[in-house]
């Protein structure tokens, strides 16, 4: 077994850029950019120069508000080269959540593209900082954001107050190889190198601090255990801002020598183009993307035979659904994850090998140096093997805590070092993790806990069904009941009363949907995680009288 490595994310990218100069690090498809490891190390030089030329010091916060563009990996490298925080940021932000990540972050440095979907994020920006269209770039003074020290325009174009990418980089004329040297010989492995926002799927968001030894060695054993290597081409349409692809995605590169090649935004055609052109050998997703890809009219007309590994995280797979990733896809190879921010993300995954059980039942046995240990949410003692308790794990992926909020690191994070998950899991015999759900999912049905993830795996066996949710109905009765929120397939045709006929009989009474109803698409992180939160919002306006 490898030892934990003791690096920095630039010394990693410049051992990686040295093994394999020539190779490819960095393709986009759409527009025909390339780059060589070597390449992109360079380019990572002049953009870290630049930063340091306008006065980027060592502990600033780097702020990225953008989707996929090209220069979003640069920064994470050039950010880390000078001992700059990268802050990424959630692309779906509006107005108020941007302006409370950066007052809470006390970023002094922000990076945007012009605009995402339906969002002018420079008319927010302005909006939040007109300070920007009457004062000096450079002197940036603002009573809201008092941290916040320089604008970016992630592109060529000029705007008002802020640098553009060609600026920046002309910047770093200025910087001597002496003194970026003595920046980057000055910074610590356990330095802070990443700060994310957790998703707020049951909060309020926190700033999860990550260091260099943090997922630097996660992204070793990520791509470890898929059988990355040299020369694979791994099709990477998920968001960079979040762990899955900034971690498990460029890290587990970088860490192998593995192609990136980046889609923009998750476009159905788009990804399919990229593995077939690419020759890709690797694809990462959510369940919801692969049967996307699966269902698509055009699927045929493209090669997946290249495709023999990756990951699939997020939510657990139906049995179906895997079994056609693995069959129709040529993905044999495949890998599930599991993990939470906090924990740099991962802290289990499967192995190429593992059975068809294994790969949608469980999330895996825990990764090489990290412990997993569940315990009873009540007592806090360990539960036995096979009991449903609150997952917990322990090793260099836990983070370094919340940023300025110490009381929410001690609930996370206890004396023992042991980092509290929120889910609830059981470990079989074997060492595999199953997840059943989230501590704040358990309904509690008249004293009788279930749990939402076992219901969901039922209903996705009957015909019709395409993906499904359990949440928890306010109940004057029972305290909660048991409400099934469901996505039917393509031309399919069903009612609440079939659904509970369908149940009837198979499983336990008490877990039986009392409540149904049809949706289009659940409501979704910008990470493709379902909000369950939100599903039990809706219960209580749709079932007023439960």
């Amino acid at each position: 077994m490898a030892a934990l490595r003791e690096i920095t994310l630039g010394q990693l990218l410049e051992e990686t850029a040295s093994k394999y100069p020539e190779n490819e690090a960095l393709v986009y498809v759409d527009r025909d950019f390339r780059l060589t490891w070597r390449e992109f190390d360079n380019l990572v030089d002049t953009v870290a120069k630049g930063l340091m030329a306008l006065g980027v010091e060592k502990g600033e916060k780097v702020a990225v508000w953008a989707n996929n563009v090209p220069y979003w990996v640069t920064l994470q490298f050039a950010t880390a080269k000078i001992g700059a925080v990268l802050l990424t940021v959630n692309t779906h932000y509006r107005s108020h959540e941007l302006q409370f990540l950066l007052e809470n972050s006390e970023t002094e440095n922000l990076f945007i593209i012009g605009e995402y979907r339906d969002h002018d994020y420079l008319s927010t920006v302005y909006e939040l900082v007109p300070e920007l269209k009457v004062q000096e770039r450079g002197h940036l003074r603002t009573d809201k954001f008092p941290h916040l020290k320089r604008v970016f325009y992630l592109g060529h174009e000029k705007h008002r107050g802020m640098y553009s990418i060609p600026e920046l980089q002309a910047m770093a004329a200025v910087v001597t190889e002496e003194r970026y040297a003595a920046r980057k010989a000055g910074l610590d492995v356990h330095d802070v190198v990443n700060m994310q926002y957790t998703s707020g799927t049951t909060g309020f968001p926190k700033g999860v601090q990550l260091t260099h030894y943090n997922i630097t060695n996660n992204g070793y054993w990520i791509g470890k255990n898929q059988g990355f290597v040299a020369g694979d081409r791994l099709c990477l349409p998920v968001p960079l801002f979040h762990c899955f692809g900034c971690v498990l995605g460029v890290m587990a590169c970088v860490n192998h020598g593995v192609t990136m090649v980046i889609v923009e935004d998750f476009v159905t055609l788009d990804v399919m183009n990229a593995v077939d052109v690419e020759k890709c050998t690797a694809l990462y997703g959510v369940p919801t993307m692969y049967i996307a890809i699966l269902e698509h009219p055009m699927f045929k007309r493209f090669d997946f035979s290249h495709l023999r590994k990756g990951i699939m995280a997020g939510s657990t797979c139906p049995v179906t659904a895997m079994k056609k990733v693995m069959d129709v896809m040529n993905m044999k190879d495949i890998t599930i994850c599991y993990g939470l921010t906090e924990g740099s993300p991962v802290m289990s995954q499967t192995t190429p090998g593992d059975t068809i059980e294994h790969m949608t039942e469980t999330v895996g046995p825990a990764m090489p140096e990290i412990e997993i240990k569940i315990v009873n949410p009540e007592t806090g003692e360990t539960a036995p093997t096979g009991e449903v308790g609150e997952i917990c794990c322990r090793g260099y992926n836990v983070m370094k805590g919340y940023y300025n909020n110490p009381e929410a690191t001690a609930k996370a994070i206890d004396a023992d070092g042991w980092l509290h998950s929120g889910d609830l899991g059981v470990m079989a015999d074997d060492g595999y993790l199953t997840i059943t759900g989230r501590l704040k999912d358990m309904i509690i049905r008249g004293g009788e806990n279930v749990y939402p993830r076992e219901i969901e795996e039922f209903l996705y066996h009957m015909d019709g069904v395409r993906d499904v949710q359990v949440a928890g109905v306010p109940s004057r009765k029972f305290g909660e009941e048991v409400g099934a929120f469901v996505v039917l397939k393509e031309d399919a045709e069903l009612t609440p009363e079939d659904v509970m006929d369908f149940c009837r009989g198979k499983i336990s009474r008490y877990k039986i949907p009392k409540y149904v109803t049809f949706l289009d698409e659940f409501p979704m992180t910008a990470s493709r995680k379902v909000q369950k939160y939100k599903l039990r919002e809706m219960a209580a306006d749709l079932w007023p009288d439960a």
